[in-house]
């Protein structure tokens, strides 16, 4: 039977435990009823299994039939602080907290995976590590696993490192794809907190209003990103969130906001840490007020390695069909932790669309949004398509 065949067979198992895990999400690094469920799900299979020491991971070794190298397969756990709104009747249960970007799917893809290599390892050339990770959404869950050695678990080095993550809008149900270099953004968070003196809204001289230099801020950092970076590596800030004052008459002593920053190159990332905070103390000498910013390096630019992903790519258009896999034109705008994996172990991330059947992947709610809804057809296909790279590259051995 072929790998697609069995994972059609085990289609119904995985959206049975998509479902329960979509319906019971968790947020950050303690996953305890996730972890339950992952376990439940892998009891039987003849894996090395390793939980989280200080949060909620597990870790999974297969070892293969026959000699050879090892691989690993990523699938993040977590959900989002995001009440649900999508009318599912398996919406999420947890007031507040939604897998409104997919890793849900992920898990359940990356069982599947398990379940299908575990059938077939007597024919297995080497061993396959399964990373099934909590608090990817900005809390570097992959960081910890990192501390607590997922990397080191086969008793070898890594040939190899592949993830796969969903996408509820941009790419059509079950379209796959994947680019070398630089694959998602670096994603940095800025904290500006602007302090001057309070005091009568109708006398603004006799205080030192930070509301205004705040504001000025905000604009000189649009002004700023377009003028020192290349178009052709572009930076993305956004404030996200600005906070001052209690009521119209009083000037508050201090003026409070966020920004996401994003890049796409070590480079432009050196500058950003550098270069804003630099200009906030600027803008707020200028004004006779004092400025504190925290610039928080949160996660690195994801570089999938090309000779890897060439193979990725080869694969999955063995797999699923040539008209099924592309090569993306330009990296995605969102941040991973999978950065961390990249940068010590070869490997690269691919999406899989997963809008559902019969709307417009080009107008359905994003990831992330209360509304998002992700087509349970593409489980199966995850399932496969981790299981062909996995398969594959172990026979390849060595360097892609």
């Amino acid at each position: 039977m072929s790998i697609t065949e069995r994972a059609r067979e085990l289609q119904p198992d995985l959206v049975r435990l998509r479902r329960a895990l979509h319906r019971e999400p968790e947020l950050g690094l303690a996953l305890p009823r996730t972890q339950e469920k992952v376990l439940a799900a892998l009891d039987g299979l003849p894996l090395e299994i390793t939980p989280g020491r200080a949060i909620g991971s597990v870790t999974a070794v297969l070892r293969g039939g026959r000699p050879g190298g090892a691989v690993l397969l990523r699938g993040d756990m977590d959900a989002l602080p995001v009440t649900e709104k999508t009318g599912l009747d398996y919406a999420s249960e947890v007031p507040g907290a939604m897998h409104a970007c997919g890793h849900d799917l992920h898990t359940a893809g990356l069982v599947g995976a398990a379940t299908l290599l575990a059938e077939r390892r007597e024919h297995l050339q080497g061993d396959v590590v399964f990373m099934f990770q909590p608090g990817e959404e900005g809390h570097n869950g992959a960081g910890r696993m990192i501390e607590e050695g997922v990397l080191d678990a086969a008793g070898k080095p890594l040939d190899a490192a592949f993830a796969l993550h969903v996408a509820a809008n941009r790419l059509p149900g079950g379209l796959v794809a994947t680019r070398p270099g630089t694959v998602t953004s670096a994603s940095d968070v800025l904290t500006v907190t602007v302090r001057g003196a309070g005091g009568h809204g109708s006398t603004p001289h006799s205080a030192k209003d930070p509301v205004p230099v705040a504001c000025e801020i905000v604009t000189a950092l649009q002004n700023w990103v377009t003028r020192r970076f290349d178009i052709f590596d572009p930076v993305v800030v956004t404030v996200g969130s600005f906070h001052a004052g209690t009521q119209a008459n009083v000037i508050p002593e201090t003026a409070t906001f966020e920004a996401t920053v994003r890049s796409y190159s070590e480079a432009a990332h050196a500058q950003l840490i550098e270069g804003l905070p630099r200009l906030v103390r600027g803008i707020a000498e200028s004004h006779g007020v004092d400025a504190e910013t925290d610039y928080r390096v949160q996660y690195p630019v994801t570089v999938n390695d090309p000779g890897e992903t060439a193979f990725a790519l080869e694969a999955a258009r063995e797999l699923l069909g040539p008209t099924q896999v592309l090569e993306a034109p330009h990296p995605a705008n969102g941040s991973e932790d999978f950065a961390f994996v990249l940068r010590r172990t070869p490997g690269t991330m691919l999406l899989v669309g997963a809008a559902p059947e019969g709307v417009d992947a080009s107008t359905a709610p994003m990831n992330h949004s209360p509304h998002a809804v992700f087509d349970d057809r593409v489980l199966g296909r995850q399932a496969a398509l981790l299981t062909e790279l996995a398969e594959q590259r172990l026979a390849r051995g060595g360097a892609a």
